[in-house]
């Protein structure tokens, strides 16, 4: 693979000043256009072998463009707060808003490479983490955003040469990391791992590109003319996709609107909320007395978890006044405050909005030992998104994937994750809301968008099928919570979560 690479290609100093003046003026053109025109991101990555320019080259693209629009982050060994969570967090965090752009030196493919070529990881655990990387990049792309690599390459002599330059040079000798040498020696693993890595990750969405670094007025201009030859088409192609998924979409929306019954035959809509025996209940004597004791045990087993640095995730979904807020109240009220954090999620702001819809929820996942508690969650996608038409089909379809994807990945970290769909009948839920109208510190809690939801309940209950069934996995199954009896299904909760984490901390 890198072979092909090995040209001894140059470009003299007066080649490299005509064209870098022009490249210097359309780089700074198409950055204008992202930012006016551009409704998507751009993410460039550099990587590869050290002395091949990846430094110089994202000093020259700052140099080119605006740096008030530029993003870098250089990804070093994980911080303590990093390491807390799932390995993506970081990389989340640092995704671009639309109209942006980030680069990201030694970022995601760093680790598992050198996790690979240390022998700390098997290959089919290398494989795994390649394809943790294809999900999160396809995910951007899917959402419109402009993914591009580089993979600076050098020979193993070349590269010989440049360590011994570096480190005899007095001015830039303290650039010599203690391990380059080392590295030099497992130059044939790196390139076995790194042709690995190429090969198994470059997609039309997210392609890679190879780059001679051996002269710098060559590999200089490449990297500029390559960035600029994408962020062109991508301007484009990016206008004519919006279009036609706008068509596509308003098509769709016209053609179901035409289908009467939502399951086409007119006989009524079952669902697995339907199965749910909603006279359960407990007595006020029973619901005091379990309350006590699931709580104090709630509260001995989350202090385990604080000192194992064992993190909890909670998620709440339901119809409106299915009794989310009262089961988290029990829930929190057995709680050292230090140690959690509620998150009730509505519209999303205008920053979120410039971002892919998950990268919001990765700002939430807690750090080690704390438990963070989710009053509706990325599930808005596939349920009021999809209902109301703010995210078109293709959108909430793939967003499945995408979630079981996310929670995969919360899992492994050893998160314990534990969802809950709170649910009652149409009756109950105007039986509560005639309630909440009726009780003055209630009120602010039944709005327009409740009632005008209430209308649509047959398709919301449709889509929480779609969604249970699509995403209720093995390794993190929905609980389906009666909550027609507010008593039973509070304890319900306590009790789901208590056994939760008893089996992972411990009685």
């Amino acid at each position: 693979m890198f072979q092909t690479v090995e040209l001894g290609q140059k470009l003299s100093k007066r080649e490299f000043k005509q064209q870098e003046l022009v490249l210097w003026g359309n780089l700074l053109t198409l950055q204008q256009r992202l930012r006016k025109e551009g409704d998507f991101p751009v993410l460039i990555d550099f990587a590869g072998v050290r002395g091949a320019g990846k430094g110089t080259s994202v000093n020259l693209l700052n140099r080119w463009m605006d740096t008030r629009w530029i993003v870098n982050h250089a990804f070093t060994r994980p911080s303590d707060e990093e390491a807390d969570r799932p390995t993506f967090w970081r990389v989340w965090r640092r995704v671009p808003p639309k109209g942006q752009i980030a680069i990201h030196m030694s970022g995601r493919y760093s680790r598992p490479l050198l996790d690979y070529v240390y022998g700390k990881i098997t290959p089919t655990e290398f494989t795994h983490e390649l394809d943790r990387i294809n999900n999160f990049e396809k995910a951007l792309a899917d959402d419109g955003a402009m993914v591009l690599k580089f993979w600076m390459h050098l020979s193993r002599d070349l590269q010989k040469k440049r360590l011994k330059q570096l480190e005899n040079d007095p001015l830039r000798s303290w650039r010599m990391l203690p391990e380059d040498w080392k590295h030099w020696e497992m130059y044939d693993k790196f390139i076995e791992a790194a042709e690995r890595i190429i090969s198994y990750t470059n997609t039309g969405h997210a392609p890679w590109e190879i780059i001679e670094g051996e002269d710098f007025n060559y590999r200089s201009i490449r990297v500029g003319e390559i960035f600029q030859r994408n962020l062109e088409r991508h301007l484009v192609t990016e206008q004519i996709r919006k279009k036609y998924l706008s068509e596509m979409r308003e098509e769709v929306q016209t053609t179901l609107s035409e289908i009467t019954p939502p399951n086409g035959t007119g006989s009524p809509v079952i669902t697995i909320m339907d199965g749910l025996d909603l006279s359960l209940s407990l007595d006020k004597k029973t619901y005091k007395k379990e309350l006590a004791f699931y709580k104090a045990k709630l509260a001995g087993l989350n202090q385990k978890a604080v000192q194992q640095k064992i993190s909890t995730t909670l998620v709440f979904e339901g119809p409106d006044a299915s009794g989310k807020g009262g089961a988290i109240r029990q829930i929190t009220n057995a709680l050292d405050a230090r140690f959690y954090k509620v998150y009730p999620f509505a519209a999303p702001t205008d920053i979120e909005k410039a971002h892919h819809y998950l990268w919001r929820f990765w700002n939430c996942v807690p750090r080690a030992g704390r438990m963070t508690i989710f009053d509706r969650s990325w599930y808005g996608r596939v349920l009021v998104e999809r209902i109301e038409g703010f995210a078109g089909d293709d959108e909430w379809r793939r967003a499945f994937a995408e979630i079981n994807d996310f929670e995969d990945q919360l899992l492994e970290h050893g998160i314990v994750l534990l969802k809950f769909w709170m649910h009652i009948d149409k009756d109950e839920q105007l039986r509560r809301f005639k309630a909440r109208e009726d009780t003055p510190h209630k009120r602010w809690k039944l709005c327009e968008e409740d009632w005008r939801n209430r209308e649509r309940w047959d398709e919301y209950s449709l889509a929480a099928h779609e969604m249970i069934q699509q995403t209720s996995v093995k390794n993190s199954p929905w609980i389906l919570v009666e909550n027609q009896n507010k008593p039973y299904g509070r304890i319900k909760v306590l009790k789901s979560i208590c056994g939760a984490l008893e089996r992972v901390v411990g009685d």
